[in-house]
């Protein structure tokens, strides 16, 4: 008996000196991916072994794209006012009259630079609004050296888009590489983007970025605010430009920057190409952009506000104003109601309200849903067209 003891002892011993082992050693010859226990149940990607390779090149991207980016050189005639000690009694006696003391205000050229973007083969370009605000010569230099005069077909100060057009000279063919589109639905946080540009007058230049993020709004940039974030580096002379994907299609125009030193410090903002496409299509066809708009000034519901409103969220749009003879104020909207939704869609703050309205159709009668004091209301709003809004730039 004391045999079979010891015998089975041993075999006990051994056992598990073998399974240490094997557990330290080898242990997926146990069904374990590791030497301790797992804390939390993970999901694991398992490759087959080969290394996934992220592309060493976009240098295919860059060459299709190139060819339709244009720079964009712009000249304004401005007076110069003549100096008000020219017109000093005390000063004229002193340093008497000077030659030019009764010439009339001077006049002088100021120039500007920026970027486009070709869009069809018969001269269409694609350009921010700011780039050739108010600007009476306009020069596209094209990719192969030449260049055209410029014509503007028309402009949207909302979005800060401008639709251009070049001809060709007398005996030449115009025949232009336009950008191939890209869709907006197959653009997601964290893909490659290509910022294309003349920065600072340098030439064509192509910087590299990811999507950072999209659907910014609320920046104070423009009227209508929906852009794409680029860490692609975007500096003054990019403004215009195309923002292209990793196979070089365009996803956005490029449009503004934040920054402190008016250089990149990584945060671009470009306009999404499905916007840029909706706005040109609209300028070729009619010259002008038309949307739905109603009359009414509106403010953000703050947590504040809707402490002292007792209101039970801080969703809507507070109407602080309504317009004389407007269309809110034909449908009995007041100062002090707040908009819930616009045909049925819900309108969470002032910017969702504004572009709602502005997706509307002139002459339609749509319903909009409105708390006033404690009851929701309904009011038949029959939409006008949005007046032309001059653009206040700094």
């Amino acid at each position: 008996m004391r045999r079979f003891w010891l015998i089975f002892a041993q075999t006990v011993t051994v056992s598990l000196a073998l399974l240490f082992v094997v557990s330290t050693l080898k242990p997926e010859w146990l069904g374990k991916r590791g030497g301790y226990p797992s804390i939390v149940a993970l999901q694991e990607s398992f490759g087959n072994g080969e290394p996934v390779l992220a592309a060493t090149s976009y240098r295919e991207a860059a060459k299709k794209a190139l060819p339709s980016v244009v720079h964009i050189f712009t000249s304004q005639q401005i007076k110069v006012p003549r100096h008000p000690l020219l017109d000093d009694p005390i000063f004229r006696h002193f340093f008497g009259d000077r030659p030019d003391g009764d010439a009339p205000d001077s006049t002088q050229r100021n120039s500007g630079l920026g970027s486009g973007v070709i869009v069809s083969a018969n001269g269409y370009i694609l350009t921010n609004y700011h780039v050739v605000e108010a600007a009476d010569q306009i020069e596209v230099a094209l990719n192969d050296g030449r260049s055209l005069k410029a014509r503007v077909v028309g402009s949207d100060p909302d979005t800060d888009l401008a639709v251009l057009q070049v001809q060709a000279e007398k005996g030449q063919e115009l025949k232009l590489p336009a950008i191939t589109f890209g869709q907006m639905n197959n653009i997601g946080v964290g893909d490659v983007t290509l910022a294309i540009g003349n920065p600072f007058g340098v030439g064509q230049t192509v910087t590299m970025g990811i999507v950072s993020a999209l659907g910014r709004s609320h920046l104070g940039i423009n009227t209508f605010e929906n852009f794409i974030q680029t860490d692609a580096a975007i500096n003054p002379g990019n403004s215009g430009g195309a923002l292209i994907d990793s196979q070089g299609n365009l996803i956005g125009i490029n449009t503004a920057i934040y920054s402190r030193s008016g250089g990149s410090l990584g945060i671009g903002f470009a306009i999404p190409v499905s916007t840029a496409k909706s706005v040109m299509e609209q300028i070729i066809l009619t010259g002008t952009v038309t949307r739905g708009w109603i009359g009414v000034e509106a403010q953000e519901i703050t947590a504040e506000l809707a402490e002292s409103f007792n209101l039970p969220d801080t969703d809507g749009a507070l109407i602080a104003g309504v317009m004389r003879g407007s269309p809110a104020d034909a449908a009995g909207i007041r100062p002090g109601d707040i908009l819930l939704a616009v045909a049925d869609r819900p309108a969470k703050d002032p910017q969702v309200m504004l572009d709602l309205i502005a997706d509307l159709k002139p002459g339609d009668t749509v319903p909009f849903k409105l708390r006033r004091e404690k009851t929701l209301i309904e009011a038949k709003v029959k939409i006008g067209k949005r007046p032309a809004q001059p653009r206040e730039r700094e």
